[in-house]
Formats: structure tokens, sequence, C-alpha cells
């Protein structure tokens, strides 16, 4: 069974468990993100081939499946999704995954710099607005530069991708900044792996993803916080495109 036979059948996975749940509960399947569709919606994946070209099939194959509308995109740094949900869906935001940007940050950071540094970048995502987020990017970048020359240089490349959330009241950031659930979902798939790493056949491999995914499942029942305020909020900024 190649990966893509398999990418496609984690979607039929996904979508169907999708349909079943409720859509306020589902961590993995938050309707402002892929709204549209009558019934469910899903996170799809692939670490494969990251280019504009791969992710414009992936998402012109959601378009096909039924998606019609995706309001925000939350992702890590995939090369070319930029462009790819510029031409699938251009009214989509793209919001860069603040999660991996800290992390990223950090990830060549000695220790013992490491909580002053990571307390720093807070002062910029907790920002009120952008204009003070701005400020405090500024501040860090002045502070931190000498000793760590090209720490910050992301924060300034990619800051038309970091600041939809400031828009945002802070309930509502913490819902669309990070891409936690889907990385949840790859943790599940990944200790899967380690567990047993070679199945009789691929009828055998497929039934130990769905069992996987089944039970994952029994984790989105958590309602998210502050959900009332959430969709007014989100209703609000995008009028007309949020299913009532």
């Amino acid at each position: 069974m190649t990966t893509s036979q398999i990418s496609d059948t984690l979607m039929d996975i996904l979508f169907c468990l999708g349909e079943q749940s409720d859509p306020q509960a589902c961590r993995l399947c938050h309707p402002w993100l892929y709204a549209g569709r009558e019934k469910g919606s899903f996170k799809y994946t692939n670490r494969e081939n990251e280019s504009s070209k791969y992710w414009l099939s992936v998402l012109n194959e959601l378009k096909n499946r039924g998606v019609k509308d995706i309001l925000i995109l939350c992702s890590d740094g995939l090369t070319g999704i930029k462009e790819a949900i510029s031409a699938a869906f251009p009214k989509t935001e793209q919001q860069r995954c603040i999660v991996h940007m800290v992390r990223n940050t950090l990830k060549y950071v000695s220790d013992k710099d490491r909580k002053a540094f990571a307390t720093d970048l807070k002062t910029i995502y907790h920002a009120a607005n952008e204009e003070k987020a701005l400020e405090a990017l500024e501040k860090v970048t002045e502070k931190w530069t000498p000793k760590y020359p090209n720490s910050m240089k992301r924060w300034h490349d990619n800051w038309d991708v970091v600041s939809p959330i400031f828009k945002f009241s802070m309930e509502v950031r913490k819902v669309i900044y990070t891409t936690n659930a889907i990385e949840s979902l790859n943790s599940t798939y990944r200790k899967l792996n380690r567990q047993r790493s070679v199945f009789p056949g691929s009828t055998a491999l497929l039934k130990a993803l769905y069992l996987a995914t089944f039970e994952a499942t029994k984790k989105w029942t958590m309602p998210i916080r502050n959900w009332g305020q959430v969709y007014g909020e989100l209703s609000i900024m995008y009028e007309g495109r949020l299913p009532e």
C-alpha cells in the first residue's frame, strides 16, 4: 500500500468520524476552519513533498470532496502552503502556528537563557493588538539579537501570517494559533507505528489505523471553552460564512 493510498484512507476515516461528532466538542474538526460542508469537517496533513503544487492538490481534493470554505488555516512553516491556499481558497486567512514559532526560535538558545527568552516572546503574541505586538517584537529583537543573531528573523519574515491573531480576543486566539489538535492525532499514529512496524497486509494496517483513530476520538468530548463567545466573534469577523 502506497503512502498516497494510506493518506486517502485516513481522510475517509477522519471524515466519517467527523460526521458523527458534535462540531462544538470535536477538538480536531473545528467548523470555522472547514466551514460549508453539511456534515462534519476534518484536518488533513502529510509531510511528503511539502510544496505549493502538492498542497494545491490536497486543497483541491478537499474542495472536490465537498469543503466549500476555509476561514482560517493554522499551520507550521509548510513550504508552498501560502501560495496554495491563496489559489484554492482566496478568502482564507493563513495563521502561522505560534507554538511552532516559539519552538523554532528557542531551538538554538542555551538552556540558561531559554526561560527568559520564552517569557519575552510571550509579550509579542499576548499583546493587546498588532501595534503593541510590533513594539514588543522590536524590543525582543533588540535584546536578544546580539547574542543570538538570527533568532528573531523568522518573526520578521513571517509577520504577515503571524499577525492575524491580533484582531481576535484571547479566547479566540487560544483556539486558532496552535496546531496541537492535529499534532495530537499524529502522535497517536506515531505511537502505533512504534508498537508495531510490520503488518501482514494492507487490510490489517487500515484496521489498525481505524482503531487508533477511533480511540483518539474518545478524547474529543470536551466543548471548546467559551464557545458561545468564540462563535459569536467569528460570526461577526466572517459574516455570512459560518453555518447558522
